[in-house]
């Protein structure tokens, strides 16, 4: 059987397929991959503008919260290599359609703690019920915050397109004007992830790498869904490890991480139902599996 070829070797070879034929042209619907299933509702990550006053506040004071827009890089520039190559991987992805990890992406839709919780539970080697777990749960939810506040600053001055806006490729959600008039850059669903994994790699250090593998599939799985650029996530991990740098130097913060940890101890008493071992074994080929 012959050896894959390598990723790098797979993206150079489509950015020279690119730069050769002139700019990329979107996948239309025509290309779309039979068998696919009905797509989950989006479910744009939580801004600023849409917390009531039952929303849990967040640790930081604005001004405390590290400016996305000045830590990162400005994304790819129109007609730049690095923008043809987002596209490329766009393209190339949309043929994930009907596959197990699209299934997998279309799975990670959901965001928030409790979903964050339950995409753990092959890590935990158990589910565990959010209403056991109240302070990990105010910890997730009060840190949630502080991810859509920072992420918000960096959408809103870079106002990117998300990948499918302009033509009928598949994704993994519905099309919702909600959903295309809100940017991309950075991708708010992977900064969330990324942070969630720091911190239950912190309640949890024995299984640090297993919570931040998740995580990166959690982030990718937004590339494959076809709502965000390659170059979204990878700015949203940036994003989160620096405001996570400040989440832990936080005295609130890390008193209410000293409370999850003890309710998540308590409730991994082995009592809870075990994860199914067909969504394991999916979320490892995944893990094992490059992106292209």
């Amino acid at each position: 059987m012959s050896r894959p070829t390598p990723v790098p070797v797979r993206l150079a070879a489509l950015l020279t397929l690119i730069l050769a034929t002139g700019p990329l042209q979107a996948v239309t619907a025509r290309s779309q991959p039979s068998g696919s299933s009905s797509p989950a509702v989006a479910a744009p990550s939580l801004e600023r503008d849409k917390l009531t006053s039952a929303t849990p506040k967040g640790y930081l004071s604005e001004e405390a919260t590290p400016n996305l827009a000045a830590i990162l890089p400005p994304p790819p520039a129109g007609h730049s290599p690095a923008e043809a190559a987002d596209r490329a991987i766009y393209n190339a992805t949309r043929a994930y359609q009907g596959s197990a990890r699209w299934a997998l992406a279309t799975n990670d839709v959901a965001d928030g703690g409790a979903a964050l919780l339950e995409d753990y539970a092959c890590v935990l080697g158990q589910r565990i019920d959010q209403t056991r777990v109240p302070d990990l749960m105010r910890l997730l939810d009060r840190a949630r915050i502080d991810v859509a506040r920072a992420t918000r600053v960096a959408k809103r001055r870079y106002r990117r397109l998300r990948p499918f806006v302009g033509n009928e490729a598949p994704i993994c959600v519905a099309r919702t004007r909600e959903l295309a008039d809100s940017f991309s850059y950075p991708s708010g669903h992977a900064g969330q992830g990324w942070a969630y994994g720091m911190i239950m790699a912190s309640l949890m250090p024995e299984k640090a790498t297993q919570f931040l593998v998740r995580s990166r599939l959690y982030g990718e799985s937004r590339v494959v869904c076809g709502v965000h650029w390659l170059s979204d996530v990878e700015a949203a991990r940036t994003g989160a490890s620096a405001l996570m740098s400040v989440l832990l130097a936080d005295p609130d913060f890390r008193a209410d991480l000293e409370r999850a940890r003890t309710d998540l101890k308590r409730a991994l008493n082995g009592e809870g139902a075990k994860p199914d071992p067909a969504i394991c074994a999916r979320e490892d080929a995944a893990a094992r599996q490059p992106l292209l």
